[in-house]
């Protein structure tokens, strides 16, 4: 048994006797980290089994390729009522004329999306040459109603680069996930590197999750930008773990009398304000991009703080009370 007097005499004189100590709740830690991985999983796998979706979470124009066409709407003061409806069933009867010897794209599966209250007209179609785009513009356009001049969007990726994009996009988080493991193996040990390990893919499979509800429920996509976010993610997570365990490594060494456990709750304990003040200052610009970044920045804003608040939970719930299970066996 850990010496109480000991216990509280450590972490700088701080009494740790009546901190939170971790590794005394980790079943309900675990507990929680679990419900959250489950739902994740479920959630990629209702994507997958989708008839629209056919994918763990929804894909952006970055990687299946198509056409994106967004159009501003003239709102002053505020914007005509617009039905999804009427336009969708006009992109439907729409008939576009074949371009280069390639067959007419059918526009029966095209998406619509109306933001900022009505304001922008997002349409995913299928890729387009210019005259085609030219031709889906002016059928809209009395649906639509009155536009910003000049604030149109078009956006073309060929399938074979967004297949590309996809590929690199993957190629690059497994290149960080091996790299990441020789750095933690070099500095620490094979417990540590598969701790790590676990904690960011923790962090990045909750965060995948979370992503496919929403693309499930409110059509949400990733694209490059969601690939960018997993990487910072990433880093992120393994800075905030390794801190954790250069602290423990310290707790090993001052406190041998003391069972791994209680070492860990102690390297915990001592870092802990420095873990929650580092994630609030991380999160006030994202918090600032997500009010007033635009449309362009919002999910990938949403993406980097959830992570960043799951980061933080795993290096102070997950790597601390698993190091001393994993030690022992």
């Amino acid at each position: 048994m850990a010496n109480p007097s000991v216990i509280a005499q450590s972490a700088n004189g701080r009494t740790g006797l009546f901190a939170f100590r971790v590794n005394r709740h980790r079943r309900q830690l675990w507990l929680l980290s679990s419900v959250a991985i489950v739902l994740s999983l479920l959630g990629m796998a209702i994507s997958w089994l989708s008839p629209s979706i056919r994918a763990p979470l929804r894909p952006g124009l970055d990687f299946t390729g198509g056409t994106q066409i967004q159009i501003e709407r003239l709102c002053e003061p505020s914007c005509a009522d617009l039905k999804l409806g009427s336009l969708e069933a006009s992109l439907r009867t729409l008939k576009l004329p074949s371009a280069e010897g390639e067959p007419a794209p059918a526009l029966s599966a095209a998406a619509v999306q109306l933001l900022d209250g009505g304001r922008s007209v997002v349409m995913r179609l299928p890729s387009l040459s210019p005259d085609q785009a030219e031709l889906v513009l002016n059928t809209i356009g009395p649906v639509v109603g009155e536009t910003v001049p000049g604030d149109l969007s078009v956006d073309t990726i060929g399938p074979t680069l967004g297949a590309q994009l996809l590929k690199a996009s993957l190629l690059s988080l497994l290149v960080s996930f091996v790299g990441i493991s020789l750095y933690i193996t070099f500095r620490y040990d094979r417990v540590y590197a598969l701790l790590a390990l676990l904690c960011l893919a923790h962090d990045v499979l909750i965060t995948c999750g979370l992503f496919a509800w929403l693309g499930l429920v409110f059509g949400v996509e990733v694209n490059s930008l969601f690939a960018v976010a997993l990487l910072t993610i990433a880093g992120y997570s393994v800075n905030d773990t390794v801190v954790i365990f250069d602290r423990i490594r310290e707790k090993r060494n001052e406190l041998k009398e003391l069972p791994l456990a209680d070492q860990s709750d102690e390297a915990v304990i001592s870092t802990l304000t420095r873990s929650v003040y580092t994630s609030l200052t991380t999160l006030l610009p994202l918090i600032a991009l997500i009010f007033f970044g635009g449309s362009t920045l919002f999910w990938f804003a949403i993406a980097l703080s959830f992570g960043i608040v799951i980061g933080a939970w795993s290096s102070i719930a997950v790597a601390p009370t698993l190091l001393p299970v994993l030690s022992r066996r």
